[in-house]
């Protein structure tokens, strides 16, 4: 993981989203598809420099914030502006299309 890209978990993900924009990748470590997503989100994050912080939750160790979102399948990304959930991704999703959507 990139040092870019943010592990986030329940004492800090609210303090976290609270300001700015956040793209929040809610994963796991035996999960393939998540695997695939970690390298184009490190690829996003060097795009995006600091207008965006990526970030990641780990599902299994942070279960209550996945049940917040209604995450039920993996990777699920969650895009948020000032503490605001404005938009979200299921699957893997393309580099293109996440800094498209980051940059807009």
């Amino acid at each position: 993981m990139s040092d870019k890209v943010k592990e986030l978990n329940a004492d800090d993900f609210a303090g976290a989203i609270a300001s700015g924009t956040v793209l929040v990748d809610f994963w796991a470590p035996w999960c393939g598809p998540c695997k695939m997503q970690a390298p184009i989100l490190d690829k996003v994050a060097d795009k995006v420099g600091d207008q965006v912080v990526i970030a990641k939750v780990n599902v299994d160790e942070s279960p209550a914030i996945a049940a917040q979102f209604g995450v039920r399948s993996i990777p699920t990304l969650i895009l948020f502006k000032d503490g605001e959930k404005v938009k979200d991704f299921i699957g893997v999703q393309q580099e293109a299309a996440l800094v498209e959507v980051l940059t807009a």
